[in-house]
């Protein structure tokens, strides 16, 4: 399934949760999801609003902890917890890193103020649990409004949006909004990210249904609502144009290179890769590719740019057909395994297999082995 917002007068957690809920989302499933991190002090409930004459859902965080400001290692650890969506681990690593170059402190310094409370666990693993009751796969999204003016931080007033909220947008298409207010919480913009949201028009879809999240504000000059639609493809697979990334070099060593190829994964590419190559005067060289959309092309290049050092960069449109897929997680040895599963085969995350495996003196390939044959049919 395909999940399309249209954060038209931007985005929050509990926007987003409240129309993940509206579209069908069982709560007590949400629930259960927030539950199992073992963060306490908080409740979730729903109440349907107006905004603009439009009936919505607010998604209702109350929370009793008063100690907004908590280390991002306790609450990656809360989130962890949680299975078998990565999106919530991905958003809270995402809003670590933010923080941490804004401040300039190792990752493993920061503590997260306003963002670190409760209520962010409950909509960034509410989101996630969401997601994965409605069968969501793909986010896509429109354009991002967003307000001006000033918003109160732990560390004095901030200009709206906040430095956070920019960073987490980058690469983001937006639209400028007349509010003199927020209107994208970094909360919000890092749940897009960590959805890996596409901006790209859609292609022929079914729309299957729309549900409408509210903000907590009611503001007269736009309405404060998040729609999103529940779509579904009308055959199996879909061509989508990416942009294609290239250079050649001569002068960089395999271990750069292979720290290349992890940055411009980070930066937004899909997929990237080294190929070897002979060069003038029968140099030996290697052509260094990402593949990524068109959204994110700016970010990928740049990081191509800086890790490689080469002094130009090929740019062209590619189409790739991509097949639906799912990730499901199963236990091995009293261990999780995630499993990413295609109409047609099935592979067990490495990272995850090498980790049993090391703990349990197994091989690899029993593990990956036994982790396929615990995937329960589709």
């Amino acid at each position: 399934m395909i999940c399309w917002l249209n954060p038209f007068a931007g985005i929050s957690g509990d926007m987003f949760l409240g129309a993940l809920l509206d579209l069908g989302a069982p709560l007590d499933t949400v629930r259960s999801a927030i539950a199992s991190t073992g963060v306490t002090g908080w409740d979730l409930s729903t109440e349907p609003v107006q905004r603009a004459g439009v009936r919505a859902l607010h998604a209702v965080v109350t929370v009793d902890d008063q100690v907004p400001e908590r280390p991002a290692a306790e609450l990656l650890a809360a989130v962890r917890l949680v299975g078998p969506s990565p999106v919530a681990e991905r958003a809270i690593t995402l809003l670590a890193e933010v923080e941490a170059g804004l401040h300039g402190v190792p990752v493993g310094d920061v503590h997260l103020h306003e963002l670190g409370g409760v209520d962010t666990i409950v909509d960034v693993v509410g989101v996630a649990a969401a997601l994965d009751a409605l069968g969501i796969t793909e986010v896509w999204s429109a354009p991002v409004g967003l307000g001006a003016g000033r918003v109160a931080a732990a560390h004095g007033t901030l200009p709206a949006p906040a430095p956070a909220t920019l960073a987490l947008l980058a690469g983001a298409p937006v639209r400028g909004l007349p509010l003199a207010a927020e209107t994208v919480t970094p909360t919000g913009a890092a749940l897009l990210r960590a959805c890996d949201a596409r901006y790209d028009p859609l292609p022929p879809l079914t729309l299957i249904r729309t549900g409408y999240g509210a903000g907590s504000r009611d503001p007269a000059e736009v309405a404060n609502l998040l729609p999103a639609s529940l779509l579904s493809r009308t055959d199996i697979g879909s061509v989508e144009t990416l942009t294609c990334l290239e250079t050649t070099v001569d002068d960089v060593t395999g271990e750069l290179l292979a720290d290349l190829v992890a940055d411009l994964l980070a930066a937004g590419a899909l997929d990237a890769w080294v190929t070897p190559a002979t060069g003038k005067k029968g140099r030996p060289a290697q052509v260094v590719t990402a593949l990524c959309r068109p959204a994110v092309a700016g970010p990928v290049e740049e990081a191509l740019f800086r890790g490689s050092g080469t002094l130009g960069v090929r740019r062209y449109p590619v189409d790739r057909r991509a097949l639906p897929r799912r990730v499901v997680e199963v236990t091995v040895a009293g261990m999780p395994v995630r499993v990413k599963v295609g109409p047609y085969h099935a592979k067990a995350e490495h990272d995850d297999v090498a980790a049993v495996a090391a703990a349990t003196g197994r091989t690899r390939r029993s593990i990956a082995d036994e982790a396929l044959r615990a995937v329960p049919p589709s």
